[in-house]
């Protein structure tokens, strides 16, 4: 296991926390989000240009948002796999699936799996995702290599984040919300340690450029970053190159 980040938690501290929180994530994200994350994870599903029979991996799927939204993008035909190290957020995407399941769209394969050391063969997919939960990553650098790894020549890595706005007044509304709101919300929904945490890992996280600096340092190509909501969205594709 790879040794924490500057400025992170253990993989284990984060693994329980989103143990403890997998009942209210979904409702609190939306809550925080305005419901916009969906919209966000529809970015990111055409950043991947995948089309119907691709395979797609979806690493740290929490309860299954993305995974699904590729899912629809892939068709019945497609393969998708999401993978994370919370089994009680699993349990819960699995149970979406089941009550939500659409005849247009591919059963997804749910499976634990540590993002640092993934499950599948090189080449494995046409494209690998991660949806607001690269910045939990013990060891950046290799999670980004990991998720190249399992990409074909050619395939793309897609990461949709947070990132710290720099523009005022949105800079002075962000800080505002993540000090104070969202450690509120934490406290009501009974697990303030895990939305204190939240702030603190978009704050010590890589900048835009830096992330795609990165990205490009494990190999990865063409990399190109979009900022949306007013930059506190980031979506970073990159390219598997030969």
């Amino acid at each position: 296991m790879s040794s924490p980040e500057s400025g992170t938690l253990a993989e284990p501290q984060v693994q329980a926390m989103f143990d403890r929180i997998a009942g209210v994530y979904d409702r609190l994200n939306s809550v925080m989000t305005a419901g916009l994350h969906h919209a966000w994870r529809r970015r990111a599903v055409e950043l991947a240009q995948v089309g119907p029979g691709a395979r797609v991996l979806d690493v740290a799927t929490g309860t299954g948002d993305l995974a699904f939204a590729l899912a629809e993008a892939v068709g019945p035909s497609g393969r998708v796999v999401g993978a994370d190290f919370s089994e009680p957020m699993l349990a819960i995407a699995r149970r979406k699936a089941a009550e939500t399941g659409a005849p247009g769209r591919a059963a997804v394969e749910f499976e634990q799996a540590n993002a640092l050391l993934l499950p599948h063969a090189t080449d494995e997919f046409d494209a690998a995702t991660v949806g607001f939960g690269v910045r939990n990553f013990s060891d950046l650098d290799q999670g980004l290599r990991e998720l190249a790894r399992v990409v074909r020549p050619g395939g793309h890595v897609v990461i949709l984040e947070m990132t710290t706005p720099q523009k005022r007044p949105l800079s002075t509304f962000f800080k505002l919300w993540f000090d104070r709101v969202v450690p509120v919300l934490g406290r009501a929904a009974g697990d303030p340690d895990a939305y204190t945490y939240l702030p603190n890992s978009v704050r010590r996280f890589p900048g835009p450029e830096e992330l795609a600096a990165r990205m490009a340092a494990v190999g990865l190509g063409e990399i190109r970053y979009v900022l949306t909501a007013g930059g506190i969205i980031a979506l970073h594709v990159g390219t598997v190159v030969t």
